[in-house]
Formats: C-alpha cells, structure tokens, sequence
C-alpha cells in the first residue's frame, strides 16, 4: 500500500559542497512537501545500523564511513507517487548517468559521493523515516 511519503539524505559530500539549500529548492519545487527535516551527523555506529543491510557487502565498510564522514540532512517528504517521483527527481545512482537536470546530474561528484539517498519502497520509506524520526518531529 502505497504512503505517498519517502525519506531522503542529503548526502555529506552534498552538504560539505554547500548544496542544502539547492536540493531542497529542487525538492519543494518538485512539490514534495517536507514532513519532517534534520541536520544531524551519523555516528561510524548509527550509519552501520542505518546500512546494516548492507552488511556483508563488500563496500559496506568504505560507505559507513564515508556516510560518518560529516553532517547530513534526513528528511521525510510527502507526495502523490513519492518513492517514484522522487526517484526520478534524484537520478540514477552514478551521476555520469543522471539525466541532466536530476538532483545526482547537479551535484554529485561520483558513484559513492552521489549528494542524496533515496526510499526504493514505501516499506523502506517508513523504516528509514522511523530511523531519524519520532512521531512527534513530524508536521
């Protein structure tokens, strides 16, 4: 069953290369409202637990701490056909084949710093929001 919510992260490279604002220019102009946002930095710990399902993946470790290397923004958005939508608006996860005009095609330096995270699903939306989000951080 579909929420029409997702969550994203703007990335550490993103906000190191001053794109916050950008982004979420391109998000809310996209008509994503957002339900709840936070400038936060992940622990080595809570990025693991974050991308624990990554785990026994060979670039588990190189994300976990890239993904610790700095401040982040974690959001959750709201939008009819938002895991799609915002999909779409972010780009293929390596920028050298984002369409031009994507969030990924406008910011991101690589296939590893690649500015934003994005749901693949809206079970994965609701986890990953309840990860960074309380019930009462959310408007």
């Amino acid at each position: 069953m579909a929420t029409n919510r997702t969550f994203t992260m703007i990335k550490p490279d993103a906000v190191a290369n001053g794109h916050i604002g950008a982004i979420i220019n391109d998000i809310t102009s996209a008509g994503f409202k957002i339900i709840a946002l936070k400038y936060t930095q992940l622990t080595a710990e809570t990025a693991g637990k974050f991308y624990e399902v990554h785990a026994a993946r060979p670039f588990y470790k190189d994300l976990v701490a890239f993904m610790s290397s700095g401040p982040i923004v974690a959001a959750i958005l709201e939008k009819e056909n938002a895991i799609e939508d915002f999909r779409t608006l972010i780009g293929a996860t390596n920028p050298a084949e984002a369409a031009e005009g994507t969030i990924r095609n406008k910011y991101a330096k690589s296939i590893d710093a690649n500015a934003v995270h994005g749901s693949d699903s809206d079970e994965n939306a609701a986890i990953e929001g309840d990860f960074f989000f309380s019930a009462d951080e959310r408007f």
